[in-house]
């Protein structure tokens, strides 16, 4: 975040690496929001002027988020944001079992009578905790794929041998919100697809991602990935605390449903009721059409601050510092650099304590601050290193000067950590 940015909080001197829990608003959405409140505060289902103008700049919006995507403006629905989204999607792939059951009679089905997802063992707790509840109430069965930890990713053959004649959904994140690796999701998808040209007697099996950690940062779209639902969350690219569903093709009557989760008004097609907020819905797009124009450029600049950053730490620190997303050949997200300091005994959140200037999380923000990342762990990253991890996310703003600042900072924490705990953590070696 510019000192600009920061100065209107009274906090000019703060660095702000944790762009991957939410993201300022660019000056444009700012405008862009400002002005849907003051000129199109109409109701957009009104038929007068103040509602036709608010119901052209959703529909401009909708386009923009579209074409961010390499979609249709029609394949767009609105929503309060990620976890909404990511909740719509996977219950309508119960209903699309249940609705599809009197083409099942094969004996094999009869016996897994429960629609059953695949998922991975490191997504977001968006969509981990709904399968986990769906499984805790009978209401679907739920394969997690463990994670390689030669990869830091799920591997496609055992996505793929995860699958049951029973399977009606796969969801897979584009990027994870920790280490910022990319996961295979268009293999996955490719794979898919050609099982489902064979699964004659029973539906296909819907494909979801959530790009949640993604859009802004590489280029995501919904053609390339073979993607049947993609999950928008407006504050992860400088957008506001809304979100969209990319639903292929909706509407139009071919392969990929979309059910409702509320009742209500006829807004977005009757398949999210309720008065849209256009302002927010504004923003929405702007953000997006930033994207679309500039994406090259973000991805250049973020990945050059990353890299910087981790040539500082592992300048500085040497051998006590380990960085949890390089696992592998593996490919990240420009911008996160998961890092633990080995070389002090505790665990990351004292670390950023200590610090004066340094703004980050040692994980997901809705995460407790007081235990190791169960991401991490799942990758079979050890405890001790686990539990002294930060996760450091750059901007698009932040600068090499930002970085000096928040390595400085880091190395004053740690040394004052040592100082207190009377010298260098036992197992690991001074940096």
């Amino acid at each position: 975040m510019d000192e600009k940015e920061s100065s209107t909080d009274g906090m000019a001197q703060r660095i702000y690496l944790d762009n991957n829990a939410t993201t300022p608003l660019e000056l444009d959405v700012k405008e862009a929001i400002t002005s849907a409140l003051s000129k199109a505060w109409g109701n957009p289902s009104s038929s007068h002027t103040q509602g036709i103008e608010a119901k052209a700049i959703i529909e401009e919006s909708r386009q923009y988020v579209a074409e961010m995507l390499g979609a249709k403006a029609s394949d767009i629905i609105f929503n309060s944001g990620g976890t909404e989204g990511n909740n719509m999607i996977l219950q309508t792939g119960v209903k699309y079992f249940h609705s599809n059951r009197h083409c099942i009679n094969n004996g094999s089905m009869e016996k897994d009578h429960l629609p059953h997802f695949i998922t991975s063992n490191l997504e977001h707790d968006a969509v981990k905790l709904v399968l986990e509840h769906f499984a805790e109430e009978g209401i679907a069965s739920v394969t997690f794929v463990p994670a390689s930890s030669k990869t830091g990713h799920v591997m496609v053959d055992d996505v793929i041998a995860a699958i049951r004649p029973s399977t009606c959904m796969i969801s897979l994140m584009l990027a994870n919100n920790e280490t910022g690796i990319i996961q295979p999701v268009k293999e996955v998808f490719e794979r898919v697809k050609q099982i489902n040209t064979s699964r004659k007697s029973v539906p296909k099996i819907l494909l979801h991602t959530d790009a949640a950690q993604a859009i802004g940062k590489i280029p995501v779209n919904v053609q390339d990935l073979g993607a049947d639902y993609l999950t928008v969350v407006g504050h992860k690219f400088y957008g506001p605390r809304i979100g969209a569903i990319y639903v292929k093709d909706l509407g139009s009557g071919k392969e990929v449903p979309l059910y409702p989760m509320f009742y209500g008004g006829g807004q977005e097609r009757n398949y999210r009721p309720g008065t849209e907020n256009t302002a927010m819905i504004a923003g929405l797009g702007q953000a997006s059409k930033l994207v679309t124009e500039n994406i090259d450029k973000y991805n250049k600049h973020m990945q050059k601050i990353r890299d910087y950053l981790e040539e500082r730490l592992k300048g500085e620190f040497g051998d006590g510092v380990c960085f949890n997303g390089r696992i592998g050949t593996s490919c990240r997200i420009p911008n996160t650099c998961n890092v633990s300091f080995l070389s002090v005994d505790c665990t990351g959140s004292e670390v950023l304590s200590n610090c004066k200037l340094v703004q980050a999380s040692i994980g997901a923000a809705c995460h407790s601050q007081n235990r190791p990342s169960p991401i991490l762990l799942a990758l079979d990253i050890e405890e001790t290193v686990a539990r002294r991890a930060i996760r450091l996310s750059v901007g698009r703003e932040t600068t090499q000067e930002d970085i000096d600042k928040a390595v400085n900072d880091l190395k004053q924490a740690v040394k004052k950590i040592q100082n207190r705990n009377g010298g260098l953590s036992p197992q690991f070696v001074e940096y």
